[in-house]
């Protein structure tokens, strides 16, 4: 048995469930999420708690198991407070604006990158250096900060380019002079 998917998620007082079927809504102070999920797991809400199960032992409906519990725990968890990812800029000359509701690069390249506003994501710029993502969907949210990172990836001779605030960057030893 799956420790994660056996596991049952409690419902916040400020939450409401609504099970359809095989669709879950999820509907919070932050909004309001929804999902399909496959019919071979049976998700049971009951007694504010929700309750993953699987019909059978096979590999598949193992490995969706813990998988579809975490991911209605990260759906009442993004309605309830949220989820963001922070980037960090590192290099001379590298800076990020928001211009209206876009975010706009200065990536050391002959023009400007834009990227155009997602529904459902805030993306904010507290300093020049710093940009953070935020939304209810912890896999949109990711997705976004991840474009952005795609814009210029951390090199690793000088670590310049966008990372996660969290990253770190394996730096390597250049090129050594003639002696």
């Amino acid at each position: 048995m799956s420790r994660i998917g056996k596991k049952p998620i409690a419902i916040p007082q400020n939450v409401q469930v609504e099970l359809q079927g095989n669709v879950l809504k999820v509907k919070g102070p932050k909004g309001e999420l929804t999902r399909e999920f496959r019919k071979e797991i049976n998700v049971v809400l009951e007694d504010g708690q929700i309750s993953v199960t699987r019909d059978s032992d096979d590999k598949l409906h193992r490995s969706l198991h813990g998988l579809t519990r975490t991911l209605i725990a990260n759906m009442v968890h993004g309605v309830t407070n949220g989820f963001d990812r922070a980037l960090e800029i590192a290099g001379v000359g590298y800076r990020a604006q928001k211009q209206g509701d876009k975010l706009v690069l200065q990536m050391g390249y002959s023009h400007p990158v834009e990227m155009p506003a997602i529904p459902g994501i805030e993306i904010e710029v507290p300093a020049p250096t710093k940009v953070i993502v935020k939304g209810i969907d912890k896999e949109l949210v990711g997705q976004v900060a991840a474009n952005i990172r795609k814009v210029r990836e951390p090199e690793p001779y000088k670590g310049k380019g966008i990372r996660y605030a969290d990253e770190v960057i394996r730096r390597k030893v250049g090129k050594t002079g003639k002696k």
